[in-house]
């Protein structure tokens, strides 16, 4: 069960004009489960992804690049298709092949061209995607398009995910609404590394590419690259922002209060999608938020908040509700910040002052730290006296089941 985070409302989800959405159960994995999805385009929308830095990146991957590198040549960007239950990584040339031809039927079952298709794919890694039965879905998934789909479509890319992940925003800009939407999965095997393991994010508003592309990276780097759950980066990593052009809104620069207000709804909603998949961290029982501050720079900040984030020292204790807090000490002395000044760090739990100056806070009780470690919800702060400069990221805990789900992934 996601910590704190219930279920989206199917109701809640609002359609996006300009998108279609629809899902078919293929059997690509297991039988009588939504595990393709198509999102049908409108010819004005302009799209924009950022993706993993694996260098063992999916197939689908390597062709979304490729199709949104031509974007120049007039060819826009008309559908999307994903699949779960496999990645199609580390499957070689015959990995590429396999996913073409996926474009190239739903290309022509759409009367557009394959390099308008951008594929994506989760699952299971080495192993050869079945795109007969991909192929076969198609028909069906394209059957039931429809704008107000996105409760079934956050279902059809879920893979460990305990539940669904969909939020929307309304809201006015320069008297003209925006209606915004967006979807992610992933519960494990979660880094950031340009983005989450697949997130999705529509909205009405009129966009130039160039607008789209920096903005989809300002959002990805104030949201899903600031989660983790287990330090290790996936091969098909993907956030894919789409301005359908639909809406009465048009923007053309970035300078512009429209802009700003537009790029701070997308980056809330984004940051919304990144939380929903830390609190259904595989087998996760605690909500974490590492702040870093006082720091010389962001970057430094970031690398001291991951290195308390990805200590499974650090996350096994939150898992156990023992304040064994010498541990966050360790990984903030082993981030690899080599002039930090130890003598000058401060470290809180929530409102609870733990460690002064570098050393144990003569004020600090086991009893208060105890009663934090037992909450759902925990906010790490270390302050560096460096600088003026902060960051935080998002993580979990780490217990039992995490690696009882690993353990038993395949099967």
């Amino acid at each position: 069960m996601a910590v704190n985070s219930p279920i989206p409302v199917p109701s809640d989800l609002k359609a996006v004009a300009g998108i279609e959405l629809g899902h078919a159960e293929a059997g690509v994995r297991k039988a009588n489960r939504k595990d393709v999805l198509v999102m049908k385009l409108a010819e004005t929308a302009t799209v924009a992804g950022v993706f993993t830095k694996n260098r063992f990146c999916a197939a689908p991957v390597q062709i979304c690049q490729a199709n949104l590198a031509q974007l120049s040549a007039g060819k826009p960007i008309r559908a999307l298709v994903i699949n779960t239950g496999n990645a199609n990584a580390g499957t070689g040339e015959e990995g590429l092949q396999r996913a073409k031809s996926v474009c190239a039927a739903l290309a022509q079952q759409m009367g557009v061209e394959a390099q308008q298709i951008l594929p994506f794919s989760t699952g299971v890694i080495l192993e050869p995607l079945p795109a007969d039965r991909i192929i076969a879905g198609l028909p069906q998934a394209i059957g039931n398009l429809k704008a107000d789909n996105w409760f079934n479509a956050a279902e059809s890319i879920m893979t460990t995910d305990t539940q669904p992940k969909a939020a929307s925003r309304t809201l006015t800009i320069g008297g003209k609404q925006v209606v915004m939407t967006g979807i992610s999965k992933g519960a494990g095997m979660i880094k950031p590394n340009m983005a989450t393991m697949l997130g999705f994010l529509a909205f009405d508003a009129k966009l130039p590419q160039a607008l789209l592309n920096q903005l989809v990276k300002d959002a990805a780097d104030h949201s899903f690259n600031c989660i983790t759950i287990d330090g290790d980066t996936s091969t098909n990593d993907s956030f894919i922002l789409m301005a359908t052009g639909a809406g009465e809104l048009e923007i053309t620069s970035a300078d512009s209060e429209e802009y700003q207000q537009l790029a701070a709804a997308v980056t809330d909603l984004s940051q919304h999608l990144a939380h929903q998949i830390v609190r259904d961290g595989e087998g996760a029982t605690k909500f974490i938020e590492v702040a870093v501050e006082d720091g010389k720079s962001v970057e430094e900040c970031r690398q001291i908040a991951y290195s308390i984030g990805h200590s499974p020292l650090v996350k096994t204790a939150f898992f156990a509700s023992d304040p064994n807090l010498g541990r966050i000490l360790a990984a903030i002395g082993y981030a690899g910040i080599d002039d930090l000044d130890v003598s000058k760090i401060n470290l809180w739990l929530d409102d609870v002052w733990v460690a002064k100056d570098g050393g144990r806070n003569p004020d600090y009780r086991e009893e208060d730290g105890q009663r934090v470690m037992k909450k759902a919800e925990i906010v790490v702060r270390v302050k560096l006296a460096r600088g003026a400069a902060k960051a935080s990221i998002w993580t979990c805990d780490l217990s039992h089941d995490y690696v009882s789900i690993n353990a038993d992934y395949r099967s």
